[in-house]
């Protein structure tokens, strides 16, 4: 979760897969304000372009409610559960009792967004190190896999990784944001990375390296919608739809076929979730 977006309007026609392939949204917020008005919209124009399915991620017990409940009112969604590093400040132990429990549903697939995050500071570092570690710590006891957020917070963030492992129900390094030294420390984790829409970004030299040194079945993708759209989008609003673009821009950098990319991609992310290995009808 991050950055800033507009309502959008579709630039282009966007890559096209076939009717057969199928691409996962492992992370977008579709809790937000941002789709309040077009929801069914939003996932009509996902399913056009092969992505069937999106895991909405919670960042807190409100925001983890919500994702629960979009997971119980439409079929083409997964939930997780979790308190974002910026809300840990405001964490009570009543938080963590509601979350267990939301973790109990069926629809719930992973606990995160969790981690560090020193960029914005809304949580005194002091504060987020204990609350990252207990949820660390949740999820082993709940046999869910971890979506961790770190930004500018590489070293503490794998220090807490690091006493915490192993992993044995997987985790995913969200929206990707260090270079391959990182990314190597990440998949001696066994963890998966996940990739953004800034690999489309001109300036992503060191996301592009990323993407072209590990190997592709360690990769999964995501919007962060309604944050960090791909261009043509960049600055609007982000949704579902766009990780069209994010699986292109892969495909271009790996040399590979945008089917392929997407084969894998799902097949990385149905493994770290435990999710069915075709989509919705």
């Amino acid at each position: 979760m991050t950055g800033a977006m507009k309502k959008n309007s579709v630039p282009s026609a966007p890559p096209c897969l076939p009717p057969d392939s199928e691409l996962i949204d492992s992370h977008c917020h579709l809790d937000m304000d941002a789709y309040g008005n077009d929801l069914d919209t939003l996932i009509a124009r996902a399913r056009a372009v092969g992505v069937k399915r999106t895991i909405t991620i919670g960042i807190d017990t409100a925001s983890s409610r919500k994702a629960v409940q979009l997971a119980e009112s439409y079929r083409e969604i997964h939930a997780t559960v979790g308190i974002h590093p910026h809300d840990a400040v405001r964490a009570e132990e009543k938080d963590f009792t509601e979350l267990v429990r939301l973790a109990e549903r069926p629809e719930v697939v992973g606990y995160g967004e969790i981690g560090l995050d020193y960029a914005k500071l809304y949580s005194p570092p002091e504060v987020q190190r204990p609350v990252f570690a207990r949820q660390l710590a949740l999820a082993r006891e709940l046999d869910l896999p971890v979506i961790i957020h770190d930004r500018d917070a590489h070293q503490d963030t794998m220090r807490l990784l690091r006493e915490a492992a192993p992993y044995t129900a997987g985790g995913v390094m969200h929206c990707f944001s260090g270079d391959i030294a990182l990314a190597r420390q990440v998949l001696e984790l066994d963890m998966y990375i996940s990739i953004p829409g800034i690999v489309t970004f001109k300036n992503a030299a060191t996301l592009q390296e990323v993407v072209r040194e590990i190997p592709m079945d360690r990769i999964i993708l995501e919007t962060d919608g309604p944050f960090l759209a791909p261009v043509p989008f960049r600055g609007k609003r982000n949704e579902p739809a766009h990780l069209i673009y994010i699986a292109a821009r892969v495909a271009e950098i790996k040399g590979m076929e945008l089917q392929e990319v997407a084969r894998l991609a799902t097949e990385n992310t149905c493994r770290l979730f435990r999710l069915p290995t075709t989509g919705t009808p």
